[in-house]
């Protein structure tokens, strides 16, 4: 398969799923244990929100950028060069948008727009994943443009560009451009671009595994029985079959 079709094959399994093969069971054969699952931070936390959850499962390759308050020294970048960095990207992209503002302006940065999420999806974007706020959620919604973010507030003020296609943090989750990023309503997690046909072909063969073993529960009429499907899983123990 093409890497654009593997992207398109994996928005039919949740963000759980995905997690579930990247990192999250290293014990498990198919597993592909690209972290230490605590440690390294490949999957962001509890403090962002899904803006639009009836939206499908959004994957694509990572394009990074840093905002924060303007500085006097320093005005070379500007969104024009997040636009080209998109429009320069393998396709389809998410836009990893770490926010450095000051404690307290940082939850009152209405950040991204309906001009400028128009003109992100026009470069190819399919969402946004970032560590503040954002505005504008109805008008944005019939877009089909995803957000996950801290949460919403009305406005903003100056803002600038610090920075384009570096590495960045947001919400747990440290990113380079180029990963994939995978994201639903559970929130995000990234992957190196090379393990695309690995990441769907384990994760197809662990959602046959699953379902196997929830129509094997769903079947138990005894303790006993429950205990056998549960023999020699991650969460079950070895001698309770």
């Amino acid at each position: 398969m093409e890497n654009q079709e593997i992207i398109d094959a994996l928005k039919n399994f949740d963000t759980p799923s995905i997690t579930n093969v990247v990192a999250t069971y290293p014990s498990h054969p198919l597993c592909l244990g690209l972290y230490n699952p605590w440690t390294e931070n490949w999957y962001t936390d509890q403090t962002l929100r899904c803006m639009y959850p009836e939206l499908e499962r959004t994957v694509g390759y990572a394009v990074t950028c840093v905002f924060g308050l303007p500085d006097p020294n320093f005005s070379r970048l500007s969104f024009l060069d997040v636009l080209e960095a998109l429009d320069a990207s393998p396709k389809p992209t998410v836009l990893v948008l770490q926010q450095k503002f000051p404690e307290e302006l940082a939850g009152k940065v209405g950040l991204a727009g309906g001009i400028m999420t128009s003109a992100m999806k026009s470069a190819g974007c399919l969402g946004v994943v970032s560590n503040g706020p954002s505005r504008d959620l109805d008008e944005i919604r019939p877009m089909n443009f995803q957000y996950l973010i801290s949460g919403v507030t009305p406005g903003h003020g100056d803002m600038a560009v610090h920075a384009v296609n570096v590495p960045v943090s947001v919400a747990g989750m440290d990113v380079s451009p180029g990963e994939i990023i995978h994201m639903d309503e559970n929130g995000a997690c990234k992957f190196p671009a090379e393990q695309l046909s690995a990441v769907h072909t384990n994760v197809q063969a662990l959602l046959d595994e699953e379902t196997e073993k929830v129509n094997q529960l769903q079947k138990a009429t005894t303790l006993q029985d429950i205990k056998n499907v549960f023999s020699g899983h991650s969460y079950g123990k070895e001698d309770d079959s």
